[in-house]
């Protein structure tokens, strides 16, 4: 909760707009009161369009609503924002491996703060064990890392998750800007090890 997912997940809109992709964005967080308004917002600037149901929801029926709604648009990408997910809230983990299992996403992003330390690794933890629990294999396919610009020590927390998940890290969020998103810059972190 409060680590960036909605605002990377718009950050990601505008990247795939930027290289003519049509995204649209699917309001699946119908847990946090203002998700939907905030993802709305997104939306707005971004001139791109947004499925939502609204509050108390089964957020698997709605991504699924929202796969065929863009298959009906011409929409080629469907970014689903989930609710945050506290390791230790069984409903809303369960929520999440339904919402996977139901939906068969292309990808799945870990969106994690860069400042977070060891926790990251007990909610990336969590994040996998919640993914498995539907009766699947699945795992996360790649990691946002959000704030990545406001720690001097990164490159600890960068290697953990990548050699513990052997997945990589997508994309840093760099700034409150929709253009604040950068792929990660292997050659940046080996010279900060070096350093």
């Amino acid at each position: 909760n409060g680590v960036g997912k909605s605002t990377s997940l718009a950050k990601i809109a505008y990247y795939l707009k930027s290289n003519n992709c049509n995204p649209l964005l699917a309001a699946c967080d119908t847990f946090r009161s203002g998700a939907v308004e905030q993802l709305n917002v997104h939306a707005k600037c971004l001139k791109v369009p947004l499925f939502q149901k609204g509050y108390a929801k089964d957020p698997a029926s709605v991504a699924s609503a929202a796969i065929d709604q863009a298959t009906k648009e011409g929409n080629d990408v469907v970014l689903v924002d989930t609710a945050g997910r506290m390791q230790n809230n069984v409903p809303l983990m369960k929520a999440l491996s339904n919402l996977v299992v139901q939906n068969n996403p292309d990808l799945v992003l870990f969106v994690c703060e860069a400042l977070v330390g060891n926790d990251g690794m007990d909610q990336l933890d969590m994040f996998n064990k919640a993914l498995r629990s539907g009766g699947h294999s699945r795992r996360i396919d790649g990691i946002v890392l959000t704030k990545f610009d406001t720690v001097s020590d990164k490159v600890g927390a960068t290697l953990t998750l990548t050699q513990v998940t052997g997945a990589p890290v997508v994309f840093v969020g760099t700034g409150q800007k929709y253009t604040h998103l950068k792929k990660l810059s292997v050659q940046s972190v080996i010279k900060s090890l070096f350093a």
